[in-house]
């Protein structure tokens, strides 16, 4: 048996039998159902063989059924232990084989975890609940492993078919002469074969998420400190943490100047409180982190200071571009890119790719057509002008762009071209004037005939010549500024701020998502291609770069022999390498296309959970709001329903005292008849209810001074002496009978009652219309034919009923009344 088994070899990863050494067709292999390996069916022992078809179909090699052999020993100890992972592995195998909710490629999925350690299976928990708390780094390695070794790829070499492998595994597939893909098959090219090129995009993305995992084990994210301006030294210094000599890694020091960082225009005396001078044309520093504490020119590598959407305060002329041409008081000037600085590069003089219009060239054209003043320093570093300074960096005054475009460079690529013309109140360093610059012609630009995307300036510029002063000034107000002031108040002097840094407040996914951005539009890419000089674009982006050309190159001269047919050399934006044969058949990178939709669609799901966690926040703030102004409102309720019953005590107590004095003396009660029924007047019983309490006591006093509202000594006068006369006289000064005067009485008194008659002359048309449909719905104003008809009634029956406060007069008292009356 053992013999046997020693004999079975199964087809290696190009098919070929390891026994025979052929390539047997598919009709002649079997495959393993547990390890999925293909065997050549003829060089297989007998006993190994399925007999059946169905046993064909449920057939397993000899290395997954001689892993125990059914006539060994017991044993213990060493060989036991080993053994039993071996049978792990196989029942974990056949599980996943068994499992039918899961689909072949699903099944081939956990089949290679569990075969490379990281999925489920024997011995994987550990691994498993240890990387659940990653998922960036969980989503990085079941889509970027190597197909070798099954591990994330270490020096990662992406093939131009997509797929991701070690340098070390691919170039020891290489070595054995297999010149295709392990995983596709597809041809790799020769010179990436010779000479693979590392993926730096996916180091960095690979280099983040474990960064991620380490940092979130070791617990929070360490803060990093920043030095106020007040508390930083007169000069450029290094910190602790500072490896390099020299100033490679030196901060800058304090800055003198109190302008914000987005100021345009000349720095004034104003805003110099440490000399009161400004800073002056002319003036040299030694290096550029010098010029920088003075605000001429903040960065200090960077050659443009602006925002796209904003404009550029200051440029340098360093040398940077040999496109650059210096004729002092104009200079054309070469925007910033179109240069790889990928990895580790600061600086590269070979041009790679088109410069366009974007991030500070845009920057650049907004302040030309705006008509901004841009300061310019020169620095010592630029060897090919004349009017640059012999040491350090000088400031040279303010600039206007007047003319923008592109055009062809000296290396062949498009670059961004300015047309800088000085227009300063002083005069140039290297003139002897005694004033500043005029408005002078614009020069001659010849290269102009050749340039596209020309821009010029349409309206007046902010800042101009003004013809009655004979000077520079902004003609528009500069745009306010969007930035703080340098200066800022720093308490004692010796306090510090935590500040958080960007990459702090951004997520891993958003920060993985900006690793894989294209390198022609710099936004997240869109079908992603990686070409074999392992740079990556966008599909769209790449073919529109080389859109409108042909691969070969037709050489047919009219009368001539015809020439051979040459290839057309296209070299990659990103560097000089040809990949005209890669474009003939670009394949986009799935597994990176996976992982950029990954990412981007946990972001989506996390905004939304913070919209919605939001929302609900919000919710719950208006509800806490509604609950304490629905608890103001109960509480007020129940003030007004406490101040209401004491009011309704206080009136019955008033009540019953008044019942009181009119049972005890009926005298006195008949002298208080036209008192009572005064007082309780539908007009002044409406007022009452209408007006408030400051309100009521100043109609009550206007009344007594008009004579409207009587008091009660005149009122039982008044009383007294009608009795005795037997007649009244009504206010329109006709007589009537008693008869009629008995008659007419509760008429008169209400008609005539004072609190309607004040009501009228102090309430307007409209509020007293109001009032008195108020009152008549509620019963407290009364028509003309309900008067009339109460009245006689009450005539009839002899008796009368209070109208308000529900005091009763016996019937008695009511004829006693009538009786002296007619006498």
């Amino acid at each position: 048996m053992a013999n046997n088994t020693s004999s079975n070899l199964p087809c290696d990863g190009d098919g070929g039998c390891m026994i025979c050494k052929l390539n047997p067709p598919e009709e002649e292999k079997i495959t393993c159902k547990t390890c999925v390996t293909p065997w050549h069916l003829d060089c297989l022992s007998s006993s190994s063989r399925p007999q059946t078809l169905a046993d064909a179909a449920q057939w397993e090699c000899p290395d997954c059924t001689n892993l125990v052999p059914a006539n060994a020993p017991s044993v213990t100890g060493a060989s036991a232990s080993g053994s039993e992972p071996s049978d792990g592995l196989v029942a974990a195998i056949r599980a996943i084989e068994s499992d039918t909710s899961l689909s072949d490629v699903d099944k081939a999925r956990r089949r290679q975890q569990l075969m490379s350690g990281s999925g489920s299976g024997l011995g994987s928990g550990e691994k498993k609940e240890s990387g659940s708390g990653n998922d960036v780094l969980k989503l990085l390695s079941g889509s970027f492993n190597c197909s070798f070794c099954m591990q994330l790829p270490e020096r990662p070499v992406t093939t131009p078919c997509g797929h991701n492998f070690c340098l070390k595994c691919f170039e020891k597939w290489v070595g054995q002469g297999k010149k295709t893909c392990a995983i596709c098959r597809t041809t790799i090219p020769a010179k990436m074969a010779s000479n693979p090129r590392i993926n730096s995009s996916l180091v960095i993305a690979i280099r983040m998420a474990k960064m991620t995992k380490s940092n979130a084990a070791s617990g929070p994210p360490k803060p990093y400190y920043s030095v106020l301006n007040q508390n930083k030294p007169d000069k450029a210094y290094t910190t602790e943490r500072a490896k390099k000599t020299g100033k490679a890694n030196a901060c800058s020091g304090k800055i003198f100047v109190t302008v914000p960082p987005d100021h345009f225009g000349p720095i004034l005396a104003e805003n110099d409180p440490e000399r009161g001078m400004g800073v002056m044309v002319g003036e040299t520093w030694e290096d550029r982190l010098e010029c920088r504490q003075w605000g001429a020119h903040l960065p200090h590598v960077a050659g443009i200071c602006g925002q796209s959407d904003y404009g550029a305060q200051s440029v340098a002329l360093s040398g940077g571009y040999e496109d650059d041409e210096d004729h002092g008081e104009w200079f054309l000037y070469t925007g910033s890119g179109g240069r790889d600085l990928s990895g580790n590069k600061r600086t590269n003089k070979t041009q790679s790719f088109d410069q366009k219009f974007n991030k500070s060239n845009e920057a650049l054209r907004v302040s030309c057509k705006k008509g901004y003043p841009v300061r310019v320093v020169r620095s010592h570093k630029e060897k090919r002008s004349a009017y640059a300074p012999e040491q350090g960096v000088r400031y040279d005054g303010v600039y206007r762009i007047e003319k923008c475009w592109r055009k062809p460079g000296i290396q062949g690529y498009k670059v961004c071209r300015y047309l800088f013309v000085r227009c300063d109140n002083d005069p140039a360093p290297w003139t002897s004037d005694e004033i500043g610059d005029c408005p002078r012609p614009l020069p001659v630009i010849k290269e102009l005939k050749d340039a596209s995307d020309v821009t010029e300036r349409k309206g007046s510029p902010s800042w101009d010549y003004d013809e009655e002063k004979a000077c520079w000034l902004w003609k528009i107000p500069p745009p306010v500024s969007k930035k703080q002031n340098n200066q800022r108040d720093a308490g004692d002097g010796t306090e510090t701020r935590v500040v958080r840094r960007k990459t702090q407040m951004m997520s891993v996914s958003e920060r993985l998502l900006k690793e894989f951005c294209c390198h022609i539009c710099h936004k997240v890419m869109n079908l992603p291609l990686t070409t074999p000089c392992a740079h990556n674009f966008c599909k769209s982006c790449l073919q529109d770069t080389f859109a409108g050309q042909t691969f070969i190159r037709e050489r047919n001269c009219e009368g001539r022999r015809s020439l051979r047919a040459q290839k057309n050399v296209m070299k990659c934006p990103s560097c000089t390498n040809d990949i005209s044969e890669y474009l003939q058949n670009p394949q986009v990178n799935r597994e990176l296309m996976s992982v950029i939709e990954t990412l981007q669609r946990q972001i989506k799901e996390s905004e939304e959970n913070a919209v919605s966690e939001e929302e609900k926040v919000n919710e719950d703030e208006k509800n806490d709001v509604d609950v304490k102004e629905e608890e103001k409102d109960d509480k007020s309720e129940v003030e007004v329903k406490d101040v209401c019953s004491e009011a309704d005590e206080d009136t019955k107590e008033s009540d019953e005292d008044e019942v009181v004095i009119a049972k005890t003396s009926p005298k006195a009660n008949k002298k208080r008849k036209a008192a009572d029924v005064t007082e309780n007047a539908p007009g002044e019983n409406l007022l009452e209810e209408t007006v408030n309490d400051s309100d009521k006591q100043t109609i009550k006093d206007i009344g007594v001074n008009s004579g409207f509202v009587e008091s009660e000594e005149l009122k039982v006068d008044e009383v007294a002496k009608r009795g005795k006369k037997g007649s009244t006289k009504k206010d329109d000064g006709k007589c009537s009978s008693p008869k009629a005067n008995k008659k007419r009485k509760a008429t008169d008194v209400t008609e005539n009652a004072p609190g309607e008659k004040l009501l009228e002359e102090t309430v307007n048309d409209s509020d007293k219309q109001t009032i008195t449909d108020t009152g008549v719905n509620s019963g407290l104003v009364e028509s003309e034919e309900l008067k009339a008809d109460k009245v006689a009634k009450r005539g009839k029956k002899g008796s009368k009923k209070k109208k308000d406060d529900g005091k009763c007069v016996s019937p008695a008292g009511a004829g006693a009344r009538t009786r002296s009356r007619k006498a």
